[in-house]
């Protein structure tokens, strides 16, 4: 049972927030308030659905009492209690706490680990997986920098995804990729081990993150075209390092203004990510999430291509559809992985 307490402060807040927005308040107070009002309203709307329902039981309980009406209320009450059941647990889910970054568009990082040439051709593949994902949802990817290997294997990538709920969807992707198969390179048919790391940082806003301009040092450099490969170059490379923390960022567009300003967004990811994982370390202190701990060490998923087999460890997740989800088909794994870190927030709560 949800304490009605605590529905009732929530319709009292919404409340307040469509009064305010009713009553033109300031410019500066706008944006705020409708952010906060447009992610209140649907639970609003699901707390009055709830209370109505319980209300429509408790008028069914009360004609128990009457003769003429018994059989009536105990024909309608099996049903009421299922509804009310269905609701209170869509409730508790959009009541659980919601991340600020969710919304946000991401920054999504690929590098190869261990396994020298094949691990970075899996390192392309996974651009690819999350290119196919984010276009089987409409989401929009740039990539910011990119440099191959003379076997057209990914060196490193960083790309902005843009789109609904972008980083809801991608957060819990950060971490070891581990595959397993016969590399193209390998003529003797064995089975090779290899792995990429992929981080996902929501994107950061100036207010966010402050970065002094005496905490920067920006370089402009030559650079080539993706892989090194193409004879045309630009002095229009940018490189911006964070003197404090020692972070490097190199953006190399035609424009060295844009260049400037992708490569301060994706440095002001890395120190707003920073910041998150710092907060959530001092929060959960006392105990260890399963999904989503942010590590960028830690294995968690397999890919076995000659099993056809990917298992995420974290969740004891395995499917045999391994040429659909390298093809970008991820859904079933992304909502297992939310399905499960939901049910933990569910079990902090009670």
């Amino acid at each position: 049972m949800i304490p009605a307490d605590r529905l009732h402060q929530l319709l009292s807040r919404f409340e307040f927030l469509e009064a305010r927005l009713n009553a033109a308040p300031d410019a500066g107070e706008i944006a705020g308030l409708t952010r906060e009002y447009s992610d209140l309203r649907p639970v609003a709307e699901q707390v009055r659905a709830y209370q109505t329902l319980q209300a429509q039981q408790a008028e069914a309980e009360a004609m128990l009492a009457d003769p003429e009406m018994r059989e009536l209320a105990e024909a309608e009450l099996p049903a009421l209690k299922a509804q009310i059941k269905t609701a209170e647990a869509d409730l508790q889910l959009a009541l659980l706490p919601k991340d600020a970054a969710d919304a946000r568009p991401a920054i999504l990082e690929i590098r190869p680990g261990t396994g020298g040439e094949e691990a970075a051709l899996f390192a392309g593949d996974l651009e690819q997986m999350y290119r196919r994902y984010a276009e089987t949802h409409g989401w929009r990817m740039d990539v910011v920098e990119r440099q191959e290997t003379d076997l057209g294997g990914v060196k490193e990538l960083i790309a902005r995804i843009e789109g609904e709920n972008v980083f809801a969807r991608l957060k819990f992707e950060s971490g070891v990729h581990r595959v397993q198969r016969v590399p193209t390179t390998e003529s003797g048919g064995r089975i090779h081990t290899s792995a990429a790391t992929v981080a996902v940082l929501p994107e950061a806003e100036a207010v966010d993150v402050d970065i002094p301009a005496g905490d920067i040092r920006i370089d402009t450099m030559r650079a080539s075209g993706a892989g090194g490969q193409h004879v045309n170059t630009t002095d229009s490379a940018v490189r911006i390092t964070h003197l404090p923390t020692g972070i490097v960022v190199t953006s190399s567009e035609k424009s060295q203004h844009r260049n400037r300003e992708i490569a301060m967004n994706v440095l002001r990811a890395r120190l707003y990510d920073a910041q998150r994982a710092a907060l959530d370390a001092e929060r959960s202190a006392d105990r260890k999430a399963q999904v989503g701990s942010g590590d960028r060490s830690e294995r968690i998923r397999t890919y076995n291509f000659p099993q056809g087999r990917m298992t995420d460890h974290r969740i004891n997740l395995t499917l045999y559809s391994l040429g659909n989800i390298m093809q970008g088909d991820l859904d079933e794994v992304i909502d297992a992985l939310v399905a499960d870190h939901q049910a933990m927030l569910l079990a902090e709560m009670e």
